[in-house]
């Protein structure tokens, strides 16, 4: 069938208009903590993921995603938009009672989205900070659900630093330990080791619990209760539901229903947990009708702990490190009949993308008088075939700029094959060629200097602006508050003004 001039102008006008009147899309992001690159089924385990193989099924898988060497960095660059440096520049993660955080002045996505009328809600780990100048609900969350930081962030004899197949230290274990080690005080990015009060869980900016032993297995199912509430009350839309999961964090607290259940152990009972949360979110967006116009995002914040369980296959490296293993994450984009079923792509996204893509998708604008880093992916996500919109990445361990990837070589500049604090290895040049040797085998620096010395360039020029090893001119302040104080004391005391229906947690 062919149009005349007129009727393809009327046509066009049609399209204008259904574009212009159509319902801007729903947005949910599932990010869980230390999730392997091969943990799941569509990237390769051999665990029962059956909800998020019918997501990779439905969607697209993105095998070049990047995130973080560890968890703050990479939850401010997905609330951000930009390298983890540049917005909240620490040297590892945040701890419990911190005095910085993720500054109030820089804006999130939640904000962004906000201003486009959307409901935003935040259940599970948020870890930007637990003062309550830096929690969800000041970043632009209508409501929040969960805990500040990390589940091993708290006392040994409430289960905090132990699997639930390990007997629980009594007080006096403790200690005894803690007299024969160094202090474990905090600095201003929180309190560290045996000084950690007990967890709280938060309703919004209210304490409701302590978490011990019985409340982390019940976390997942939780937070998975809360996710389909804000589904059912925020149904006419737009909505942006953040659900970042406490699992698969160490220590492993799979609930009863999983406990035995995979090949992999608890990190495998666990994911399967997770599995089941994915499913029982998805199956209320379809029983809501709500599937053709809500944008699904599946990460992790970085790489598996190859210590604790998880999988990275093919990449090299743990959780910590700049090789692949560490910051490369099993990602699936969904939204049917707008990303292609059933694809994948080998393209660079980064969690610092997600803010731009977002925005363009729900017609915000973006940030003004601040830099970005991240890129409009929506292309990507279409199979566009056009030029990818990123073609570097720069791969920051803390403060420090230990390699850069163009297109597909990745040069290593500071070798470390140890976590964050470890002894490094003596710096030397490692160039590898990402799509040939994705396990980053063989150093060929020396087939190709030519490479070595564009790349060398590349990250020289980073030094003017977020710098290589100490701060550059391009990273903004942290937020910081005087006196910081935990949200329970040792002693289950609720901290002022963080008080609900109980006033002590013992």
């Amino acid at each position: 069938m062919t149009f005349g001039p007129r009727l393809l102008a009327l046509a066009l006008a049609w399209m204008s208009i259904d574009q212009a009147t159509a319902a801007p899309p729903n947005f949910i992001i599932f990010n869980i903590d230390d999730l392997g690159y091969a943990d799941i089924g569509p990237y390769g385990s051999d665990n029962a993921t059956p909800n998020l193989d019918r997501l990779a099924r439905e969607g697209r898988k993105l095998t070049s995603h990047y995130a973080a060497p560890v968890c703050s960095p990479s939850r401010a660059a997905l609330m951000t938009g930009c390298y983890p440096k540049r917005a909240l520049p620490i040297p590892h993660v945040l701890f419990p009672a911190a005095e910085v955080g993720l500054n109030p002045e820089e804006v999130t996505i939640a904000e962004v989205l906000k201003t486009r009328g959307y409901a935003t809600g935040c259940i599970g780990k948020w870890h930007l900070g637990d003062q309550p100048e830096f929690l969800p609900t000041r970043q632009g969350f209508d409501s929040y659900f969960g805990i500040p930081y990390s589940n091993d962030m708290g006392p040994a004899v409430d289960g905090s630093k132990s699997n639930p197949d390990k007997p629980l230290p009594t007080p006096q274990d403790v200690s005894a330990k803690a007299a024969k080690v160094k202090n474990t005080g905090g600095d201003e990015t929180g309190l560290k080791g045996a000084s950690q009060p007990p967890l709280p869980l938060l309703e919004n900016e209210t304490v409701i619990a302590r978490v011990r032993v019985e409340e982390q297995f019940d976390l997942t199912r939780r937070y998975t209760d809360r996710a389909v509430q804000f589904l059912k009350e925020h149904q006419g839309g737009p909505f942006f539901l953040y659900l970042p999961h406490t699992a698969v964090h160490f220590p492993l607290y799979p609930s009863a229903d999983f406990r035995g259940k995979s090949p992999n152990g608890l990190i495998g009972d666990w994911v399967q947990e997770v599995d089941a949360s994915v499913g029982r979110v998805l199956d209320t967006v379809r029983e809501l009708k709500l599937d053709r116009n809500t944008l699904v995002l599946f990460t992790s914040d970085n790489g598996g702990a190859l210590a604790n369980g998880s999988q990275n296959t093919p990449l090299r490296g743990s959780k910590g490190q700049t090789f692949e293993g560490g910051l490369r994450v099993c990602t699936i984009a969904w939204w049917p009949g707008q990303i292609p079923a059933g694809t994948s792509t080998a393209a660079i996204t980064s969690m610092m993308d997600v803010l731009p893509t977002f925005a363009r998708l729900a017609d915000a604008e973006l940030p003004k008088n601040r830099k970005l880093d991240g890129v409009d992916l929506w292309p990507v996500l279409t199979g566009d075939p056009a030029t990818p919109p990123r073609t570097e990445f720069f791969y920051f361990r803390g403060f420090t700029l230990d390699a850069v990837r163009s297109g597909p070589w990745k040069l290593h500049i500071s070798l470390a094959d140890g976590a964050p604090g470890k002894k490094k290895a003596e710096p030397r040049l490692q160039l590898f060629h990402l799509d040939e040797d994705i396990g980053e085998t063989t150093n060929a620096a020396d087939a190709h200097p030519d490479v070595v010395r564009r790349l060398q360039t590349l990250a020289a020029a980073m030094n003017d602006d977020l710098g290589t090893t100490g701060l550059g001119p391009g990273c903004r302040p942290l937020g910081r508050v005087p006196n910081p104080q935990p949200l329970l004391g040792h002693d289950g005391t609720v901290r002022t003004g963080f008080v609900g229906d109980r006033s002590k947690f013992p």
